[in-house]
C-alpha cells in the first residue's frame, strides 16, 4: 500500500533491513526474518519480534523508500543535526508480499522516475514525489469509499472543490476525479483532473503556482494513449490549437474509457439529427453517472461482440464452465447474461462462442452440486439442446433471475414455431454426450407452434415466398456442371458439422466453422445461414405478421423516399435475370419501403438496394427484409444516414490498420485518405459493387459470420496483392485503376452457377490481361495474414476515430453556417463564430460558454 511520506532514519536501522532492489531515487528493501533461511541469528531474531507483535503493531516486511541523493535534511529526531542525503530517506511504500511491493516499485519506474530528472532542485523532487504519494491515497480512499457507499464522502468533498475552483453553474455535473500529472512543455505539474458531463478540467496548486484548464468535450478533436520522452503511457487530448499530456493515473484504462465515453456521448448528442442512439440513461445529461459509462462501456462491447441488438441491456457477467461436447471436457469462459439472451464466449480467443436466446431456452435447472461439477445449471433450448454451465458463483439468484426474464420474454413474445423451417437447416439434434457420470440434461418442454399453413395466412399473398435464385435453378438458369461436385462435398461437411455442433441459432461456434464458412456457404443453405449468424431468425420469428403488416402499410405511399427507391431499383444488380423481371424487382420495392416505413429516422440511403438484392436472392422475401434489419441496425451501425458516419469510421480505423499492417506500404502512399475513399463502396456494398457477384457472395458469407473484421482483413489482403503496384503508381487515379483491374478478375472456382460477368471495373483494351485470383485464396489469405484483430481492438479503434469524424461534421457544419451568414450580417467573423459556440453549446446539454484552456487568476 502507499504510504504517507514519513521521514526514516537509515542509521541504526541498516541491520534491521536489506536492500533489494535500488535506483538513483528510490530503494526497495525486505525486513530480515521474512524470506530467509533460518542460519542468521539477527534474522531469527527480528521475526521473533515481528511474530510476537500485536497484529497493528507489526512492521510489514517489504518497503519503498525516497532518497534524494546530494539533499541536506535537518531531521527532529536527531536534535536538528545536518544529516546527508545517504541518511534521510522517506518511506513511501508498504507491501505484505513480494508482488505487491514490486507492483507499487514497477508504477514509480514507469510513471515517475524518468520525470525527476526534469527538476534541478533537489528539495523539488522530494516535494514532488511525496505530493504524487499523497495524491495516490487520496485516490485509492476515495474508490474504497465509492465502493461502499453511494455517495463517499470524498466524492462530495471533490464536488465542493470543483464547484469552487471553476465556478460553473449548478447543472454542470460532476461524474468523477482523478490525481494525476499534467505536462507543461517537460515540466510535470501534480494536481487533480475534473471530468463533469460537458468539460474536462484540471486544477493544480505546486509551488506557490496555481494553473487550471477547462477543455469543453465538443473541442476535443482527438484522444488518444500515447508516450513521451519521460513517461511509457500518457493520455493525450488534441483540440484545434492545443495538445495536452496527462499522466501518472492510478488506472489509466479506466480514465482513458470514461473519457471515451463523455467525448463521445457529448458529440452524439451534438449530432442527434442523425438519428444516433444512446441508452435512456444517457439521455439526461444531468444524470449521468460514472457507473452509467462504464455501464454503457461494457454493453457496447457485450452487444458488438455477439452482434445483439443495440438495445439489448447486460445485467450479469459471471466466470463459469461450458460442458462441449466435441472436445469431451468443460471450457472455462464467461456467462454474459441480458434482457433476451444468454451468451457464453471462452477464455481462449475462437474456441467456443454460444448465443442462447431466451425464445429458444425452453427450462433453466439447477443440478446436484458436487466435487466434479460444482454449482451446475442445465438450459435446455427447443432444438432438443441442453448446455451445462458450472462454477457459477451465487447460482441461486442467478437461475432466480435467468428465470423471471425467461417468463417475461415469453410474456412479450409467444412463441411461434414454424416447423417448417427447421426442415432445412435447423431439424432437431440432441447431444446425447455422457458428462462425467449419470448426470441427466434438464427437462425437455414442448412448447406451442405454429405449421405452415396458418404462417401462409398471417403473410400477405403478394409476398414473394422462396430465395430468387432458387426459381432460376428449377428454370435451368444454372446448368450443371463440373463444380456442381464441389457443392456436394461442400454439403457433407456442412452436414457433419451440425450433427457434432448443432443446427439453429444455439450452435457452439468454434473456429472449425469459421474455416467452413470462409470455403463459401452452400446456396442451399446460405439464406437459413445468414439468418442464423446474424440472429435476424430470432427478430423473424418474435414478430410475426409484423413484414406483411408493414407492406401493406408503406406500398401505394408517395413521397421523397419512395422517388429514391424507384431510381435505383434497376440499378440493383442488373447484371442478374432474377432482376431483369418485374418479379424480382417488386420483391425488391417491398423490402426497401417496408423499412424505410419502419425506420424514418435512415429511412433509404444508397448501396441498400444492392444489398438488399443480394439477400433477396438466397432468403425469402420476409426473411431478407429481417436481415437488412440486422446489417443496418446493428452489424454496421450509423452507417446508413446521409452523412455515412459510420462507414467514415470504420475508413479511419482501415487508415489506421493499414499504418500498423502494411507500413511499408503506407510510408509510400504518404496520404492514406486517397486509399480510403477508394475503399468507401467495400464498407458500404461489402464488396458487392466492385466484385463479381458469385466471387462477392463468399465475402458476405464472413461478414455474416465475424462483422466487419471480415472486411478490414479482406481490405488489407487486397492492397497487400497489389502492394508493389500501388507503391509503382504515380497518382490516385493510376491507384484506383489498379485496384479496380484486380478486384473486377477475382474468380470463384467454386460457384455452381455460370459467371455473370462484371461491370464495375474501368480499364483500357490495350492493357495487358490481369491474371485471375480465386475468392477462396484471397479469404484464406485474409484470415491468416490479417485475422488476428480481437472485437475489442476494433471497438476500442472505432470509439477514438468516431470522436474525430464527429468533431470533423461539426466543424464543417460551423463553417458552413458561418460561409451563408457573414455576407448578410456586419459582424466580425470571429465575434460571429464565438456567437456560434455560444448558440451551440445548449445543444450538446450545456449552459457554460466555451472557455480557454489555461485560466490563471
Amino acid at each position: 500500500m502507499w504510504l504517507k511520506p514519513e521521514e526514516v532514519l537509515l542509521k541504526n536501522a541498516l541491520k534491521l533491513w536489506v536492500t533489494q532492489k535500488s535506483s538513483c531515487y528510490f530503494i526497495l528493501q525486505r525486513r530480515r526474518g521474512h524470506g530467509e533461511g533460518g542460519g542468521r541469528l539477527t534474522g531469527r531474531l527480528v521475526g521473533a519480534l515481528d511474530a510476537v507483535l500485536d497484529s497493528n503493531a507489526r512492521v510489514a516486511p517489504f518497503r519503498i523508500l525516497l532518497q534524494v541523493p546530494g539533499s541536506q535534511v535537518y531531521s527532529p529526531i536527531a536534535c536538528g543535526e545536518l544529516l546527508s542525503g545517504s541518511d534521510v530517506y522517506w518511506a513511501v511504500a508498504t507491501g505484505a508480499t513480494l508482488e505487491e511491493i514490486n507492483q507499487h516499485w514497477d508504477w514509480l519506474e514507469q510513471n515517475l522516475l524518468h520525470t525527476l530528472s526534469v527538476f534541478d532542485n533537489k528539495d523539488d523532487i522530494a516535494s514532488f514525489v511525496k505530493g504524487k504519494v499523497k495524491a495516490l491515497i487520496a485516490e485509492e480512499t476515495s474508490s474504497r469509499l465509492a465502493e461502499q457507499e453511494e455517495e463517499p464522502e470524498k466524492f462530495r468533498e471533490a464536488l465542493v472543490k470543483f464547484e469552487a475552483r471553476f465556478n460553473f453553474p449548478e447543472a454542470e455535473k460532476l461524474v468523477t476525479y482523478y490525481s494525476c500529472c499534467c505536462w507543461k512543455g517537460r515540466v510535470p505539474r501534480q494536481g487533480w483532473l475534473y471530468l463533469s458531463i460537458n468539460h474536462l478540467c484540471f486544477y493544480s496548486f505546486f509551488l506557490g503556482k496555481e494553473l487550471k484548464l477547462v477543455v469543453p468535450w465538443v473541442d476535443i478533436q482527438k484522444l488518444e494513449r500515447t508516450s513521451n520522452v519521460f513517461l511509457t503511457d500518457t493520455i493525450r487530448i488534441t483540440t484545434q490549437n492545443k495538445e495536452r499530456d496527462f499522466s501518472m493515473f492510478l488506472n489509466l484504462d479506466e480514465v482513458f474509457k470514461i473519457m471515451e465515453q463523455l467525448a463521445d456521448v457529448t458529440l452524439r448528442r451534438l449530432l442527434d439529427n442523425e438519428g444516433f442512439d444512446l441508452d435512456p440513461g444517457l439521455q439526461e445529461p444531468s444524470q449521468i453517472t460514472k457507473r452509467d459509462l462504464e455501464a454503457r462501456a461494457q454493453n457496447e462491447f457485450f452487444r458488438a461482440f455477439f452482434r445483439l441488438p443495440r438495445r439489448e441491456k447486460l445485467h450479469a457477467v459471471l466466470d463459469c464452465s461450458l460442458w462441449t461436447p466435441f472436445s469431451r471436457c468443460h471450457t472455462a469462459g464467461r456467462m454474459f447474461a441480458s434482457d433476451s439472451y444468454i451468451c457464453f464466449a471462452s477464455k481462449e480467443a475462437g474456441c467456443c462462442k454460444v448465443i442462447l436466446p431466451f425464445r429458444e431456452v425452453v427450462s433453466i435447472e439447477k443440478m446436484e452440486d458436487t466435487s466434479l461439477l460444482p454449482n451446475p445449471i442445465i438450459v435446455s433450448v427447443r432444438s432438443k439442446m441442453a448446455f451445462q454451465f458450472i462454477e457459477l458463483t451465487d447460482r441461486d439468484s442467478l437461475v432466480e433471475s435467468l428465470l423471471a426474464r425467461l417468463k417475461q420474454v415469453h410474456a412479450d413474445h409467444p412463441v411461434h414455431y414454424d416447423t417448417t423451417r427447421d426442415e432445412d437447416l435447423t431439424s432437431s439434434v440432441f447431444h446425447s454426450t455422457s458428462m462425467c457420470g449419470d448426470h441427466r440434461f434438464g427437462r425437455i418442454e414442448m412448447v406451442s407452434s405454429q405449421n405452415s399453413e396458418e404462417r401462409e395466412k398471417e403473410m400477405s399473398p403478394q409476398l414473394h415466398a422462396e430465395a430468387l435464385v432458387a426459381g432460376f435453378r428449377r428454370s435451368g438458369s444454372q446448368s450443371p456442371d463440373s463444380r456442381l461436385p464441389r457443392e456436394q462435398i461442400k454439403m457433407r461437411l456442412w452436414n457433419d458439422h451440425f450433427v457434432e455442433y448443432g443446427r439453429t441459432v444455439c450452435m457452439f461456434r468454434t473456429e472449425k466453422i469459421r474455416k467452413l464458412v470462409a470455403m463459401g456457404i452452400p446456396e442451399s443453405l446460405r439464406g437459413k445461414l445468414w439468418l442464423l449468424f446474424s440472429d435476424a431468425v430470432t427478430d423473424l420469428a418474435s414478430h410475426p405478421g409484423y413484414y406483411g403488416n408493414l407492406v401493406e402499410e408503406s406500398m401505394g405511399k408517395c413521397c421523397l423516399v419512395t422517388e429514391e427507391i424507384e431510381r435505383d431499383l434497376h440499378r440493383s444488380l442488373p447484371e442478374h435475370p432474377a432482376f431483369q423481371n418485374e418479379t424480382g424487382i417488386a420483391a425488391l420495392r417491398r423490402v426497401l419501403t417496408a423499412y424505410a416505413h419502419r425506420n424514418p429516422r435512415i429511412g433509404y440511403c444508397q448501396s441498400m438496394n444492392i444489398l438488399t438484392s443480394l439477400l433477396l436472392l438466397y432468403a425469402e422475401e420476409e426473411e431478407a427484409f429481417w436481415l437488412l434489419v440486422a446489417v443496418c441496425e446493428r452489424m454496421l451501425p450509423d452507417y446508413f444516414n446521409h452523412r455515412v458516419i459510420g462507414a467514415q469510421v470504420d475508413q479511419s480505423v482501415f487508415e489506421e490498420l493499414i499504418k500498423e499492417q502494411l507500413p511499408e506500404l503506407a510510408e509510400h502512399m504518404h496520404d492514406l485518405s486517397a486509399l480510403a475513399s477508394i475503399s468507401l463502396s467495400w464498407f458500404l456494398t461489402l464488396f458487392l459493387s466492385i466484385m463479381p457477384l458469385e466471387s462477392a457472395v463468399n465475402v458476405v458469407d464472413c461478414f455474416f459470420y465475424d462483422g466487419i473484421k471480415a472486411i478490414f482483413q479482406l481490405g488489407l489482403a487486397v492492397l497487400e496483392a497489389n502492394a508493389e503496384d500501388l507503391c509503382s503508381s504515380k497518382d490516385d487515379s493510376q491507384a484506383l485503376m489498379v485496384l479496380s483491374r484486380f478486384l473486377d478478375h477475382i474468380k470463384n472456382e467454386d460457384s455452381p452457377g455460370p459467371p455473370l460477368g462484371s461491370h464495375h471495373a474501368f480499364f483500357s483494351d490495350d492493357q495487358e490481361p490481369c491474371p485471375m485470383t480465386d475468392i477462396a485464396d484471397l479469404i484464406r489469405d485474409s484470415y491468416e495474414k490479417f485475422g488476428d484483430q480481437s472485437v475489442a481492438q476494433i471497438e476500442h479503434m472505432r470509439c477514438k476515430h468516431r470522436i474525430r469524424v464527429l468533431q470533423g461534421h461539426e466543424d464543417t457544419t460551423k463553417q458552413n453556417v458561418l460561409r451563408v451568414v457573414i455576407p448578410e450580417v456586419s459582424v466580425l467573423p470571429e465575434d460571429l463564430e464565438e456567437l456560434y459556440d455560444l448558440f451551440k453549446l445548449p445543444h450538446a446539454g450545456s449552459l457554460v460558454a466555451a472557455c480557454t484552456w489555461d485560466l490563471v487568476p
